[in-house]
């Protein structure tokens, strides 16, 4: 019965992960899934925690899982990794900080029959909290005002997506479109994902595929991990010499805007009206989509905060990465490139 179905393997990078490590592979373990179709290789940056004891541990009592060492300590790196020692049909990559449904191997191997040209699906990733601040930003990166048309993060719809988070892959994907760029510290999911519809196939979204993501708590976190997706973003676009999603620049004209703003008082007052209009206008926005997104009446407040925290670390990023990679025509900073999640 299991000859019609296609080996699977799945890819986890990790550093100190040892609070998380555990429940992610016991819950690929756990998947309805043929145990003899899948590996799951976790690709450790030499931590020094209890992660790789932790790892070792649950290797010796299921052999189809392998500790690979990640000597560069970098996402990509990690990936690429496993990504290469596997010769399965199906290469699956995920996060150290994510619960996989029971169904999530085989609902990502069915998505795939909606289409041969699919060479990735995905799903979408269902919040957990631990403190109240992570609900906050949780609720703040599920909604459409916060992160716009990130259907992995909505929910919004199946379909066609142009990026999913924790894809699911053809083997044939990295034969015609290559490995994951090892010199990004940030957006390595998106620029793939970008190449892979440039040689024709498609990334199909199904919300039959699930999985639990454990939001960390921190506003200062989430300030840098934003500021990061900006400013790489900037060096994914010079490296293919165009803008791969109109959305990315919306956080950008934002900043610019509340910079040179204040400046039409110099000119003329009615531009001072329309600045503090359209400022008014966004506020308003913000305050209708924290109001329904809010669990309750005190987390709208800093929902608020949240999605200002967002579009501004973003494009602020963004702003950076432009003059950085273009004006200045710097490399990437290596200091940036280790492994921060």
């Amino acid at each position: 019965m299991n000859n019609n179905l296609p080996s699977v393997s799945i890819v986890i990078p990790a550093r100190n992960e040892e609070k998380y490590i555990e429940k992610c592979i016991l819950s690929l373990l756990n998947n309805t899934y043929p145990s003899e179709l899948t590996t799951i290789y976790v690709c450790d940056g030499l931590s020094d925690d209890n992660t790789r004891e932790i790892i070792a541990e649950i290797s010796n009592a299921h052999p189809n899982v392998v500790l690979l060492d990640n000597k560069k300590q970098t996402t990509p790196f990690a990936l690429n990794i496993g990504l290469r020692k596997s010769d399965s049909a199906i290469k699956i990559i995920l996060g150290a900080h994510s619960e996989m449904d029971e169904n999530f191997i085989s609902e990502n191997v069915k998505a795939f029959s909606n289409d041969d040209a699919i060479g990735c699906t995905g799903g979408v990733l269902e919040n957990v909290y631990e403190t109240k601040t992570s609900e906050i930003i949780g609720l703040a990166m599920s909604s459409s005002f916060g992160v716009g048309n990130a259907h992995f993060r909505t929910g919004a719809k199946d379909g066609f997506v142009d990026t999913v988070a924790f894809g699911a892959y053809k083997k044939e994907v990295f034969e015609q479109s290559g490995y994951f760029d090892e010199s990004l510290t940030r957006n390595q999911d998106d620029e793939f994902n970008f190449r892979i519809l440039k040689n024709g196939f498609k990334i199909y979204l199904s919300k039959a595929i699930k999985c639990k993501y454990y939001v960390r708590g921190s506003y200062k976190k989430l300030f840098r991990q934003y500021y990061q997706y900006g400013y790489w973003k900037v060096f994914v676009n010079k490296k293919h010499k165009t803008v791969t999603s109109i959305r990315q620049l919306i956080p950008l004209f934002f900043v610019l805007f509340l910079t040179l703003g204040p400046l039409c008082v110099f000119i003329h007052w009615y531009l001072l009206i329309a600045y503090s209009s359209v400022l008014s206008f966004y506020l308003i926005l913000a305050g209708f989509s924290a109001a329904k997104t809010a669990s309750n009446t005190s987390y709208i407040l800093p929902l608020i905060y949240s999605f200002v925290l967002l579009h501004l670390s973003y494009g602020f990023g963004y702003l950076v990465g432009l003059v950085d990679f273009l004006l200045l025509n710097k490399n990437p900073n290596k200091n940036k490139t280790r492994m921060s999640r």
